[in-house]
Formats: C-alpha cells, structure tokens, sequence
C-alpha cells in the first residue's frame, strides 16, 4: 500500500514538472483571459465544450498516458482499500479471555509442528504432549484421563482429610471412616498376615500351610462365591434379563483366570516373563502365609497348570460378539444336567440368601460349552488341587490390604507385567481408589457439593441433544439399510435416556444413609472393612432378583472419569467426573467442547448401534428387530472397519479389529455426530471467536480437540496388555482410524487424496 502511494505522488510530481516546462506566453494570456470572462463558470465547475474538448485536445500524448495511468492507480487503491475492509469485517474475532489465553496455550504445547498433520494427525495433535510428559516410575501410561482423575483424587483427599467433615449424612462419615483405616498403615503393620490366615483357617484351611485333606469343594465353592466376591471357575451376578428387560435374573458366565486374557497362559513363549513373575508372586504368597518354600513351588504349579486347562476351555472375546449366540435361559434343573460338578441349587441359594430359591428357577448361561468342559474338569481335577485354586482366588483378591510385605510382592509382579515400578503411587491415591470403589456414592455426594457446577448438567443435556439430532440426520443418509429399520432405529434413538452427573438420592442425606444402613465401617481396621463391604455389596445384588430393574441405577460413581452406555436400559451415563477440562469447559469455545466431550456423547450413543448395541431394540430387548437385508449390510460395511483396524501395528503387534470392533465403531459415529453437531450449532448461532495465537480455524481446532483427548504414553508391556485385552484401540489409532474415514477432516486440513491422512477407500457405518 505505501508503495503504490509513493507511485502516485511520483507520477504527479513528474506531470507538473512537465506542464510547466512546456507551457508559452500565449498559453498563460489565454488562461488569464478565460479567467476574468468566466468566472462563475469556473466556480461552478462548468466549461464550454469547445473549453474541454480543447482542455483534452491540448494535452500531449504523455500527459494523456499519465493522466490514464493516475486514474487505474487511484482505481486500483480504491478497489483495495475495500478489500481490506471486507476482508477484515469478515474475519473471525479472536478470543483473549482468560479461558481462551490459557486452553491455546495447552493446545499450542501439546502440537508437533513438524509433523503433517496429512501424514500423521496424532503425532501432530500429541507430538508436543509426549514430549512434555514422560513416563515416571510408577505409571504404566499416562492419558489426559489420568489428569483429571489426579485432580478429582486432590480434591477427595482434601475433603476425606478434614479434621471435621462438614456433612449430617452417617453414609459420608462411614467413607471418611474407610479412608483413615486405609491410611492407618501402622495397624496394618501390626497385623501381618493375621487377617487373611484368619479367613483361610475358617474356610478349613488349605495344604499350602498344613495338611489338608477334606472333603469340602461345595462348601468352599459356596462361602468364596458367596462371601468373597471371587469367581473360581465361573462368575454368578444378577442382572437385567436381555430378552426381558423389564425383570433381573440370575446370570452365569465364564470366568477364573487370575492374569488379564486367556492369551498369557496359551502363549508362553510370548508372555514367558509374565508368566515367570506370575508364578514366583505365587511362591511368594504362599510362604508368607505359611508354605515351605518346596512344598508350595510344587502346589503353586499345580494351581497354575489348572488356570492354563482353563485358559484352554475359556471361548475368545472376538467369538463371543454375538450375545444373541451364545445366550442360553433354563432353569437350574437344566443347569445341573449341564454341568453336574457343582451343586447349584445349594450354590445360587448361597449367593441370594435370604432370597428362596427351587430347581424351577430360571437362569441365563452365557458359556454353555464351557460349563459343560468346566464340570468334566473338576471331576478329573485332584480335591487339593481345587482346593488351592479356589483359596487362592481369595488370596488374590484380599492380599493387597496386607502389610507391605504383601504389596511388595505384588508390586515385583506388577513390575513385569507393567513394565514399571509402583513406589510412586502413593499410599493415599490407592486409598482414594479403594474408598471411591466400596463407597463411591458417599464419596460422590461429598466430591458433588465440593466442585460440580450446577448448570454444568443442563449444558451438558443440551449437547446431548444436537449430537442425537445430528446422528439421525446422518442415519437418514445412510444408504445400506432399509427404511423400515431406519424408522425403528430413530425411535430407538430418540428414547435414549440421559444420566448427567450424579444420582439425585446421593445429595438426600436420608436416602443416602438408607442404602448404606446395612454397611458397618471399623475404625482403623481396614481388612476387615473391604471384606463387610464384599458381604455387603452381594446381599444388595441379591436383594434385586426379585424387584424389576431399576432404569435410574448407576454403574459409576460420580468423581469416574469415563461414560458408558447400557443396551438393557437404553440409557447412556456421564458422570460428574468427566464434565471437566479438557473435556468440557462452559469458558471453552463450542468446537473444543464439541470436539471433546461431544465426541464422547457420539461415542456412548453410538454403541446403541453397534454391533451389540443393534441387538436391543428401543426397550433393552434383545431380540430381532432389522430386517435380514440391513443386518447383512451393516456385517458388510462392519468388515470394512475390522479389516482397517487390523493392519494398524504398533510395537510389532497388529491391533485385533474383531475384538475392538465395537469400540471402533463408536469412535468413528461418535466423531462424525459431533462435527455435524458442532455445524449445526453454527448455523444457528453463527461463526464463534478464534482462540489466539494458533492460527487454525474453528472447524480445525475440533478435530484437534478430539484428537488431544487420547493423548498417551504406555510401556511396551502395558501395550501389549491393552492389545490382548481392551476393546478399545490402543489411542493412536482411535485417532488415526476415525480421521481417515472423516472426509470433514481432509477438507478442513487440505489433506490431498490418498495421502496417509485422507485415503481413497474409507469406511464409513453411521
């Protein structure tokens, strides 16, 4: 812009230098003339024609080209000048609040400019982040998740630890009571082994410590079922029936591997190290509890070889997709035909004491084939044998609230299998854990009053609502499946229920104590306190058998960072815990909040439909309500996303598309539901301030807020652990694969087709 001023000047100042050098004395006695005969002429800007064809006809040829050239530039100036001001009027405005100030710098530090985000969007998005913050001693990985359930901890330790607890409820007193016998480690000193040999001795002992030789496999089968929550050889829970939501019933499935999958015990030359550290943590055990040294190898192996035979018979994850398959409803007379090793009338009775029960009691058996292998394996097994195994399973479950003997143990096999050292996470943050587990509502409604925002809820609602708005807008265009199912599919949709933040009972100071009523907490004994809470928690399970399932109950407690979504209830369910920064903040720009925490609202409604989730219809009904034609189609365009996922590779070992189809599927939807969401919103609501310094557009710093959610860190055994266990994919490619199939993403990011980022072939389910 200066320099075409500066043309100007020059050119104007090269003219009149001209005309004066070339006007002569009848030029200026003319121009005098015409002065003094038309004044008002002059004055009034008029000329005769003769003047101004003359004014022009007198000009030479160069002050004509000049003149011309003056004008275009004038012209040229002008057009620019309005340029800039459209241009600057139609530029978003950018945000420097506080809020904006600080969340840019977070995405600023977390990016890795010298990446293409075309090549790599999650090294991209998280470059930065990985850089910042390396794995310590102590922690396996390390998510954004792990920063907000850090801080949710802070704020529970500062309410448990007050010296007087601001509350009239008895139910937020008995969880304070739990912490400070959790952190009255002195006690729990003093008591060595005592607490747990207690409990082994009157089970009737096992020959681990002395000789054993008893005829009592029902019994003990009974009492740490019953008792100790543990699941030898099968796992026993009531629960909503699938094919009748409106009743609970009582469920039996698989179970009774100590290690995380089957795949440790099959493949040993793999896991060779685990299984190594697995077995001398179980040497270890057994001595401090009273084993020789010899004697409880040669028994500990025993009890190893019997969890590898039913590691063998246990059925894969990815072969139990279809729920529809392998669900099974008889009675237990039936039961006790199919798997005549146990005596279940007397074992179920146990579980749902005082509840009655007869051989006419319906049941559900998810692993028919199994118990069938499970009953011929108990009858082949040595007594002993079955009796360690199942004394171990409470070993297992109990020795950690040992003293540090016990937990140093645990920590040496954790090391292995975890790849790091445990010393770091101190004792107060298990204990956290632990209260939050066993009293997590009481806790709830103290860590509620602490931190949530009240309209935070009703926000959140919303979003809920312009995310399913805009997932049956994309439904509508799916073209696989037929318009019947669609019409089935909407109505399921729209009777999602929502469950935001918290229970309501919990901030009732009455109610909350009702629930807890029959739950004693011992000052400064905190073995005893886990094992009243085991007791119970399975006599309010059991109190449900009989009662129709209950839509509002919550399977989290309020400070859980996660959601979820239930197929028997149609509910999906946000707790308080996870309405926070970095996932959603009320000071956030709408695409951040769309990006994160409305990611996560497409992802929970999103497993509504998917490849379980489709098998309930809008009740919570298991039954089939596609059409065939929709059902082959969507199995088509599902193998899409599994062969995608399966050639994913990290650390040398493929991702299993099959096992974490569902979550996959609820990554893609979810991603796809928010963006079209977050459009919508604009269209309403118009263009939102820009966050400074980034220099990314709204519909950019989306994608960056969905893909910073999954931000991580892992050792390479605790990858390993997720790639055989999690349905979830480890979290580069929950990014990756859903931005590759995203055409939103390559257009906003410029990605050229078939670039790393914007492939030609995508997958694309709802």
């Amino acid at each position: 812009m200066e320099a075409l001023r500066e043309a100007i000047y020059s050119l104007t100042l090269q003219m009149s230098t001209y005309r004066r050098a070339t006007f002569d004395e009848d030029d200026l006695i003319s121009s005098m003339v015409e002065d003094e005969i038309y004044p008002v002429s002059r004055q009034v800007g008029l000329r005769r024609s003769r003047g101004l064809r003359g004014c022009w006809a007198n000009r030479t040829h160069l002050e004509k080209r000049l003149l011309v050239l003056i004008i275009l530039v004038a012209m040229a100036l002008l057009c620019s000048v309005i340029a800039l001001l459209i241009k600057y009027r139609n530029t978003p405005k950018v945000c420097l609040t506080e809020s904006c100030i600080k969340v840019a710098s977070s995405i600023l530090q977390a990016l890795d400019r010298s990446v293409d985000p075309c090549h790599n969007f999650y090294n991209f998005a998280c470059g930065g982040w990985m850089k910042t913050n390396p794995l310590t001693d102590g922690k396996a990985r390390i998510e954004t998740f792990n920063t907000i359930w850090n801080q949710n901890q802070a704020i529970m330790k500062h309410i448990l630890e007050s010296k007087k607890l601001n509350t009239t409820s008895e139910a937020e007193r008995k969880a304070q009571h739990f912490y400070q016998a959790c952190m009255n480690e002195q006690k729990i000193e003093d008591l060595q082994e005592k607490p747990l040999v207690d409990i082994i001795n009157k089970l009737g002992g096992w020959n681990i410590s002395r000789d054993w030789n008893k005829d009592n496999f029902q019994e003990v089968l009974q009492a740490v079922t019953s008792h100790y929550q543990t699941s030898p050889f099968f796992v026993v829970y009531i629960g909503t029936d699938a094919k009748s939501s409106n009743s609970n019933i009582i469920q039996i499935d698989q179970s009774g591997l100590n290690l995380p999958s089957r795949d440790y015990y099959l493949n040993k030359t793999a896991n060779e190290k685990v299984i190594t550290a697995y077995f001398n943590y179980m040497v270890k055990l057994g001595v401090l509890l009273g084993g020789e040294e010899t004697s409880t190898q040669a028994q500990m192996q025993q009890v190893l070889d019997l969890e590898t035979e039913l590691a063998n018979i246990t059925v894969s994850q990815e072969d139990r997709a279809d729920e529809e398959q392998i669900y099974n409803k008889m009675t237990i007379r039936s039961l006790q035909a199919l798997a005549p090793a146990v005596d279940w009338l007397p074992l179920l009775s146990a579980i749902v004491y005082p509840m009655e029960l007869n051989d006419s009691e319906p049941v559900v058996v998810y692993a028919k084939e199994y118990l069938k292998k499970v009953s011929d394996l108990i009858n082949s097994t040595d007594k002993s044998i079955l009796n360690n195994y199942m004394m171990w399973s409470v070993v297992t479950k109990t020795a950690s609230c040992l003293d540090h003997r016990f937990q140093d143990a645990e920590e040496e096999f954790l090391m292995v299998m975890t790849g790091t050292k445990t010393t770091c996470n101190t004792r107060w943050k298990k204990c956290i854990s632990d209260t939050d587990e066993m009293l997590g509502f009481s806790l709830g409604a103290l860590f509620i009053k602490e931190t949530f925002a009240k309209d935070s809820k009703q926000i959140a609602e919303e979003m809920i609502s312009e995310i399913k708005a805009a997932f049956e807008e994309n439904m509508k265009k799916v073209t696989w499946m037929d318009e019947e199912t669609k019409a089935a599919a909407k109505e399921k949709a729209d009777s999602i229920y929502n469950m935001i933040g918290f229970p309501k009972f919990i901030l009732d100071a009455k109610e909350l104590d009702e629930v807890f009523s029959d739950y004693k907490v011992v000052p400064d004994f905190y073995f005893q306190n886990v094992l009243q809470f085991y007791n119970f928690s399975t006599r309010v399970m059991a109190d449900q058998l009989r009662k129709p399932p209950n839509k509002g109950q919550w399977s989290m407690t309020p400070p859980t960072v996660n959601a979820y979504y239930s197929p028997t209830k149609n509910v999906i369910v946000f707790p308080a815990g996870i309405l926070q920064a970095p996932y959603f903040s009320q000071d956030f720009p709408k695409s951040l909040n769309f990006g994160g925490i409305g990611v996560i609202m497409g992802h929970e409604l999103t497993h509504a439909f998917d490849d379980q989730g489709r098998e309930y219809d809008k009740n919570g009904n298991m039954r089939p309500w596609w059409k065939n034609s929709s059902v082959a189609a969507f199995k088509h365009q599902t193998e899409c996303i599994a062969e995608q996922y399966n050639k994913y590779v990290i650390n040398g070992e493929h991702v299993n598309g099959k096992q974490t189809l569902d979550e996959n599927i609820a990554d893609n939807g979810g991603l796809k539901a928010a963006y079209h969401a977050y459009e919508n919103w604009v269209k309403k609501n118009g263009e939102e301030m820009i966050l400074p310094a980034l220099d990314f557009t709204n519909r950019q710093l989306f994608f960056l807020g969905f893909a910073q959610l999954w931000c991580s860190l892992r050792t390479p055994e605790s990858i390993h652990i997720g790639l055989i266990t999690d349905s979830h994919s480890p979290s580069m490619y929950r990014v990756i694969g859903a931005v590759t199939n995203s055409v939103d993403f390559a257009k906003h990011f410029n990605c050229p087709e078939g670039s790393q980022m914007n492939p030609v072939q995508k997958c694309d389910v709802w």
